[in-house]
């Protein structure tokens, strides 16, 4: 980004009152790391625009360019390579210092209001990633369906299943949702079930239903529709009020439910679960983290807003186990 004609470069004697500003230098570590003004931006959730413009504030700064575009590519000048190592060790030993800070005791709880299926299937599995993402850091779950208003002060954030319309306040994607049919593998044996969808009309059947029921997700007559099936779902089966009941029932071998994969992970990779039949159906609604405007700048919030992004891009696909031989076919939900 050589914006700056060829000029006799400034002498600097930088004090704390004459530093450059610091979302300029930000702009710039950010920068530099990415080599891409869209992706620093992801990274300082501002827009390419106030990135591009902070750059040029430290070039005017400094009196000569830090970037240069070469066939449509960002590189770093010579100025720019000099200044890499010692602001990127600055800004490390700054998030080093703030990270111990809000994993201290001076800092209170994060208040985290989750779904208890979410917070169960989830959520709980993954805490000791936290813990090694950021010590010390302390985290109160609490696992409700109940409305939460984050401006009164009832939770610090929310993992949400929905529309992700919520205005006013901070919103991440998460990752997509879909369903398919799941039980044990030995109730898939005892029932002839492998890529025999007419049997649903001879098992115990499992639905969710209650305060986690979304109607965007599809029931058993809708999924059979989807799949261009005219079976009628068995009447036998149960009826519960959580998704994570329906999982851990037909863990149980309690009948074939319509199981949220992203809830299903740990079952389905380790086995406890199977899709004999079907494919995954997409579901309306989706997971977000959700804050406020306010709370969104506390540094443990954001501590573990980043964390659980990570771990929510890591989340790309799911294995649908669908073979009782060990080999599995791919039922591949892509993350938004």
């Amino acid at each position: 980004m050589n914006t700056l004609a060829p000029h006799r470069r400034k002498t600097i004697n930088p004090t704390l009152a004459r530093l450059p500003p610091l979302t300029s230098l930000r702009a710039f570590v950010a920068t530099a790391r990415h080599l891409n003004f869209i992706r620093a931006a992801e990274e300082l959730h501002v827009t390419s625009a106030a990135v591009g413009q902070q750059i040029r504030l430290l070039e005017n700064y400094l009196g000569q360019p830090l970037f240069n575009r070469v066939r449509g590519q960002l590189q770093l000048t010579s100025a720019g390579h000099a200044l890499v190592p010692g602001l990127t060790d600055a800004f490390d030993a700054v998030l080093s210092a703030m990270t111990q800070f809000a994993t201290s005791d001076h800092e209170p709880p994060i208040r985290v209001s989750v779904a208890p299926s979410f917070a169960s299937k989830w959520l709980i599995p993954r805490l000791d990633a936290l813990r090694r993402a950021a010590p010390g850091l302390q985290i109160l779950v609490e696992a409700s369906t109940d409305l939460t208003d984050l401006e009164a002060g009832d939770a610090d954030c929310v993992i949400r299943f929905g529309s992700g319309a919520y205005p006013g306040l901070a919103v991440d994607h998460l990752f997509s949702e879909a369903v398919v049919p799941v039980c044990s593998p030995q109730f898939a044996d005892h029932h002839g079930l492998w890529e025999r969808p007419e049997a649903i009309e001879d098992v115990p059947l499992l639905h969710e239903e209650g305060a986690e029921h979304d109607n965007s997700c599809p029931d058993w007559h809708a999924w059979l529709r989807a799949e261009g099936l005219s079976y009628r779902p068995s009447r036998g089966g149960f009826r519960l009020n959580q998704s994570s009941l329906v999982l851990d029932a037909a863990v149980a071998g309690q009948g074939l439910g319509l199981g949220k994969i992203r809830l299903a992970e740990a079952e389905i990779r380790s086995g406890r679960l199977v899709s004999p039949f079907g494919s995954p159906q997409a579901v309306g609604s989706s997971y977000f983290f959700v804050t406020s405007a306010h709370k969104a700048h506390l540094m443990r919030v954001d501590l573990f807003r980043n964390w659980l992004l990570a771990e929510a891009r890591a989340a790309q696909t799911i294995e649908v186990a669908s073979s009782r031989t060990g080999r599995s076919e791919f039922g591949m939900i892509a993350a938004e």
